[in-house]
């Protein structure tokens, strides 16, 4: 349904289109998202020239009134939240950005694992801890790493907080980090983040929220100090 509260006075050259195109609106069923059908054929719909309604869905958009995405079509209704520009934001981070970002977010996801993980999650995490250790490459390493920090995030149960890590994960790989990993060789036994690791799923089988976000943090801040070139 349309807001009709106080529209903007129309131009008395797309005043009557404007007329039509809300009683069209009213009136008509809509699909749920609330897509018109294309200019030409509401055009035909309504008896208007392309130029006349372009105009009154101009105007109709300057209210909030509806909302058009080019290639998709013009919807009823405001605009909703842009969605996240995953190429725009690789351009205009770095890795240092993405490890604050990181540790702005993750801790608080291994507070709430330690809250509302599953025994079955934990396994699972614990699992992807021994395959860390046990990896064979850096490449290996990597992959399990990755999927260790993903099953925190599904263990804490918060489908926005996911999203927003799947962002940055999807931001993270492809910002150039320029530390290319041999592909021969693997983590030394002695690797930081293995008893980092150890902490962080500890504290989560353990059921210390805030110990898991301590761990998790000291585990990041580890990374970032590598990356950066500062002593731990």
């Amino acid at each position: 349904m349309m807001d009709q509260k106080a529209p903007t006075p129309p131009d008395a050259d797309v005043s009557g289109v404007l007329t039509q195109l809300y009683g069209y609106i009213t009136a008509a069923q809509l699909p749920d998202d609330g897509r018109l059908p294309p200019e030409r054929e509401l055009a035909e719909l309504l008896g208007v020239k392309r130029t006349e309604l372009r105009k009154g869905l101009a105007a109709l958009e300057r209210e909030g009134q509806l909302w058009r995405h080019v290639g998709k079509g013009t919807f009823v209704g405001p605009k909703p939240p842009q969605l996240v520009d995953i190429a725009d934001l690789v351009q205009r981070s770095n890795p240092v950005q993405v490890m604050k970002a990181r540790i702005g977010l993750e801790p608080e996801l291994s507070r709430l694992a330690a809250i509302n993980a599953t025994v079955a999650e934990i396994a699972t995490l614990a699992e992807l801890n021994a395959s860390c250790r046990a990896a064979t490459s850096w490449r290996e390493y990597e992959a399990y790493d990755a999927r260790f920090h993903h099953q925190i995030a599904e263990a804490a149960h918060n489908p926005i907080l996911i999203a927003l890590l799947e962002t940055l994960n999807a931001v993270r790989r492809a910002v150039t980090w320029g530390r290319p990993r041999p592909s021969h060789s693997s983590p030394p036994a002695d690797h930081h983040s293995f008893e980092d690791h150890d902490r962080i799923v500890d504290a989560i089988a353990h059921r210390e929220p805030g110990g898991a976000a301590d761990a998790m943090r000291r585990h990041l801040q580890n990374v970032e100090d590598r990356l950066i070139g500062r002593s731990p």
